[in-house]
């Protein structure tokens, strides 16, 4: 099963309690919860997965360092690994998370590569103007997953280096998909609630340390170049700590409005999984131990339990 939703709603303790209640174990669908040291800016908050004191286990947490780059083809693959061995177990995988990406390439089987160097095909894509790469992926890949990709030149390339490495006979995956047909439950928050969710939760984080943890993990190798990339907390609290935001007051409320525009990104992906045929169980808004009682009444009437 999977439990999706836009940052800062309670994911979290909602599948902790799922997996608790159902013999089940966590696999986490958070790009930057991946990377070790990322800690306070991710929200890892390791303790929510206890429950009366009994540890619910969880995966695909803390099992890459920085600065190497943990993209969605690595996530596909270490998911199918973790889905087996919990089912092999005769566990029940809960999925939780908001990156719509990582969520949507193992429920729609995306078909990725690991791409052989071809410099040639390289240089000539990075030579052609965007509008003309856009307009031949469109023709290739009518049925694109999102057609914001298409204002992105790197994008655009990679996509068609793809299409080209496919045509090649590159192999689409090295681990075989397992039989994957979640129950899909979603929840979310009427926004007035969902921002000042997002504020306290800053707020919290910037007062827990998470400008000192960001400094730390600059001061052990890892460029301002590179966190700056890990996007949202870790960029703004690099450009605070460079000097290139002037105050606590500008980091904090430049950072609010990034995070809400994000949450409203992961709405609009949930939206759009919809369209191509995802069914998703939607949690009425209502307090935590609400929500919970509701998808514990999804699963049983799903599951017949």
């Amino acid at each position: 099963m999977i439990i999706l939703g836009p940052t800062a709603v309670g994911k979290t303790a909602i599948g902790v309690a799922v997996a608790h209640a159902f013999n089940g174990e966590i696999i986490s669908a958070d790009s930057r919860q991946t990377y070790r040291h990322l800690d306070i800016g991710s929200g890892k908050d390791l303790d929510e997965y206890q429950v009366d004191g009994v540890a619910v286990p969880y995966h695909l947490i803390d099992i890459t360092e920085l600065p190497a780059e943990y993209n969605v083809y690595n996530y596909q693959q270490d998911f199918y690994k973790a889905f087996k061995d919990i089912t092999g177990r005769q566990k029940l995988p809960v999925v939780v998370g908001g990156t719509g990406m990582y969520i949507d390439a193992i429920v729609r089987d995306y078909q990725l590569v690991i791409l052989p160097e071809n410099k040639k095909l390289h240089e000539e894509l990075e030579a052609t103007p965007l509008e003309v790469l856009a307009a031949r992926l469109m023709e290739l890949q009518p049925d694109l997953h999102t057609k914001g990709d298409l204002l992105e030149k790197d994008r655009v390339i990679k996509a068609l280096e793809i299409i080209e490495a496919k045509k090649c006979g590159v192999d689409s995956t090295s681990v075989q998909r397992p039989q994957i047909n979640p129950l899909m439950i979603g929840t979310t928050l009427p926004r007035p609630q969902l921002w000042e969710n997002i504020s306290i939760r800053l707020k919290e984080r910037l007062d827990g340390g998470m400008l000192e943890e960001v400094q730390s993990i600059h001061e052990s190798g890892i460029s301002w170049e590179r966190l700056e990339k890990l996007g949202l907390e870790y960029r703004f609290c690099s450009q605070f700590l460079q000097g290139k935001i002037a105050s606590r007051e500008e980091l904090f409320e430049g950072l609010f409005i990034a995070i809400r525009q994000f949450a409203k990104r992961q709405e609009t992906w949930f939206r759009m999984m919809e369209k191509k045929g995802v069914k998703i169980n939607w949690l009425n808004p209502a307090s935590k131990k609400e929500r919970i009682e509701q998808a514990f009444e999804i699963v049983r009437t799903n599951f017949d339990l």
